[in-house]
Formats: structure tokens, sequence, C-alpha cells
């Protein structure tokens, strides 16, 4: 890790302190705390569950259980977001057991004492934010696309474009977001 890295690692570890402690405080204040963690949780929980709509479900409760224990969190030499993947991983945790009730032959969970990929996970949360950072249609397709799993020509009927012009559109976003993403491990 370079010097320049280090200082900014220390930088943002102080800026997060300020802002769980002003939460802690105050907790109308989370949002910033909520939209600085939002990507890298949402990138977290969504590898593990792997359904768009219970990602969705599962960050709205890691949010939902942070705000109201805010105020019990310590600081003990990690990050904010550390505390958040922990409430994280219970939450998966707690999902796949819901879902083993529900349906026979489900994997097990993942441990929750188990350490999060945290390199994997920020560049995750990256890719997501970048993603947002996309021209409208590009974004649009990148997400029926990846997300949502639909095929060029759904796409294309939902856009009212050919199918030629929508893989232009796929083609393009992904050629910036590769070129953004190298750009930035660089």
């Amino acid at each position: 890790m370079g010097v320049r890295r280090a200082a900014k690692v220390t930088r943002e570890a102080a800026e997060e302190r300020l802002l769980v402690e002003a939460a802690q405080k105050d907790p109308a204040k989370f949002g910033a705390l909520y939209e600085l963690n939002f990507a890298r949780v949402y990138a977290y929980i969504s590898r593990r569950v792997q359904n768009r709509t219970t990602a969705e479900d599962l960050t709205s409760e890691v949010f939902q259980k942070a705000l109201a224990n805010v105020s019990q969190f310590e600081w003990r030499g990690t990050q904010f977001a550390a505390w958040l993947f922990r409430i994280a991983a219970n939450a998966v945790a707690d999902q796949f057991k819901r879902a083993a009730r529900d349906l026979q032959g489900v994997d097990d969970p993942p441990e929750p004492g188990t350490k999060p990929d945290l390199e994997a996970i920020e560049h995750r949360a990256q890719l997501f934010r970048l993603v947002e950072e996309l021209p409208g249609d590009q974004r649009r397709v990148v997400f029926e696309r990846f997300v949502e799993q639909r095929s060029i020509r759904e796409i294309a009927q939902e856009l009212g474009k050919s199918e030629g012009a929508v893989k232009q559109l796929q083609f393009r976003a992904l050629q910036s977001l590769r070129t953004k993403m190298e750009g930035a491990d660089a």
C-alpha cells in the first residue's frame, strides 16, 4: 500500500468516525453513513443471495438494524463497514435458514464468523457506482441485461430500438466500464 493510499485510508477513517459519532448523537444524520456504505453492503449481499429482490430486502434490513443499533457501535480499530458486513452476514445466514425451512436441498449458509473479502466487495461496489454514472440508455441496457438477465431482443422491444442498437449500447457501456475500472486499479 503506497503512502498516498494510506493517507487516503486514514482520512476516510477519520471522516467515517465523525459521521458515526454524529449519527449516534442524532439518528437523523445516519443518512450519510447509508450513502457511504450502501453500494458495499448491497454488493456483499447480492453476491451471496444472487436474487435481486432478496438482496434489496436484506440490504434494507441491514440498514434498519444498523440505524436502530448505531448508538451501540463501538470503535475497535475496524471500519464501520465491517460492523455492517457482520450484520449483513447474519441477515444472509438467517435468510438461508428461512429458505431451508421452506425448501429442501438448500446449501449450507455461509458462516457468520467468516471474514468478508473486503477487496472484492469494494471492487463490486465500485462497479455498481460506475454503472450509475453511465448514460441513461447504456445504464438501462446493462441493468436489464445483467441484473434482470433479459435477452437483447426483449430489451430492444422495450426500448423501441433494433437489436443491433442494443448490442452497440451494451458494447459501449462495457467498454466504458472496463476502461474506468482499469483506470481505478492503476
